[in-house]
């Protein structure tokens, strides 16, 4: 029986590195889908059928209905570290192996787009940019900036790409690192090079805060009114994370009043947004289109993870940095 393996709302995945994709036609049948990003449940199923493998983005929505209705499924391979769109209790229940790329691999891919976000927008590079375009090269003196050196560094989330986030700033602008990680030990934060702080803390006495959490029932928004209320007027905010960290009403009110001085994200609740959304109209608002792991270097990494998953499945063999470890043999 032909393998037959599907890849879904990928925007990057074997479009780069054509290897990937040789390595997949010769396990099986390779077809490549774009759906609507909120499609899930039956109407997803449907249209897999027969697909036993799955190599999936941010987008769709893999929820109960979808593997309750869908035939077997062997394996999602996750083109990404994160999985929130995939319910994975019901992937358990129904034996599929759900897998993400290591951490690692999008790390320093991930931080250096964080910190061009930072000195972006901390010295205004868009604006400058529009100016000269615009032909008003003798705007110039209007567009101070800060340095960071010296700056009080706040990371929310301390992981794999936050701690790689705290050193190229800490080490090579010599800001004072702050960081909040719940999930972390105080002497894990030490051993990392911050100083660990609760989340009160962190708002309250930084210049730049820094979001490299991932999205639960706990860290879902956040930033919101009250934590935006308790931050230093005129910070400076870098998300690469998830937009869901942050509660968008609030961002908004907080720039308006000043507190926020200048964002920096690449990341948007809700996204893809078009050219309509309101932190558009901000001058002092850099949006990159969730590019952060898009290097070579990181692509080529992600790709050849996922194909190692599907070729150790179609073999029989565990895959590997499996979520639901429940499954291994």
């Amino acid at each position: 029986m032909t393998i037959k393996i599907a890849i879904v709302n990928s925007s990057s995945f074997g479009k780069y590195f054509p290897s990937h994709m040789d390595r997949l036609k010769k396990l099986g049948e390779v077809d490549r889908f774009e759906f609507s990003k909120d499609i899930r449940g039956k109407e997803l199923a449907e249209k897999l059928m027969g697909y036993s493998i799955i190599i999936a983005s941010v987008t769709a929505q893999y929820d109960r209905e979808f593997f309750e209705k869908k035939d077997k499924t062997l394996l999602i391979a996750r083109h990404g570290i994160g999985y929130n769109n995939i319910d994975i209790g019901a992937a358990t229940e129904k034996g599929t192996f759900v897998t993400i790329v290591d951490a690692i691999v999008e790390r320093e891919a991930v931080a250096e787009n964080a910190i061009a976000l930072l000195t972006s927008v901390i010295r205004q590079v868009g604006l400058a940019w529009r100016k000269v375009r615009e032909g008003k090269w003798e705007e110039r003196a209007k567009l101070i900036g800060y340095e960071i050196k010296g700056k009080t560094v706040g990371i929310i989330g301390f992981g794999n790409i936050g701690s790689r986030v705290g050193e190229i700033l800490k080490y090579g602008f010599n800001t004072k690192l702050i960081a909040y990680d719940p999930y972390l030990s105080s002497e894990e934060i030490i051993k990392r090079g911050a100083e660990p702080v609760s989340l009160e803390e962190l708002l309250k006495n930084s210049d730049i805060i820094s979001l490299n959490a991932f999205v639960d029932e706990n860290s879902y928004h956040i930033l919101s009114d009250k934590e935006f209320s308790l931050m230093k007027k005129g910070v400076f905010i870098v998300n690469t994370a998830r937009g869901e960290l942050i509660d968008e009403k609030s961002l908004i009110k907080a720039l308006d009043e000043g507190i926020v001085a200048g964002l920096g994200i690449d990341v948007v609740e809700g996204e893809p947004i078009d050219q309509h959304h309101p932190l558009l109209a901000y001058k002092n608002v850099i949006i990159t289109p969730h590019i952060s792991a898009y290097t070579y270097e990181c692509l080529s990494g992600m790709g050849d993870k996922v194909v190692s998953d599907v070729e150790k499945v179609v073999k029989g063999e565990n895959p590997d940095n499996v979520v639901n470890k429940e499954l291994l043999k």
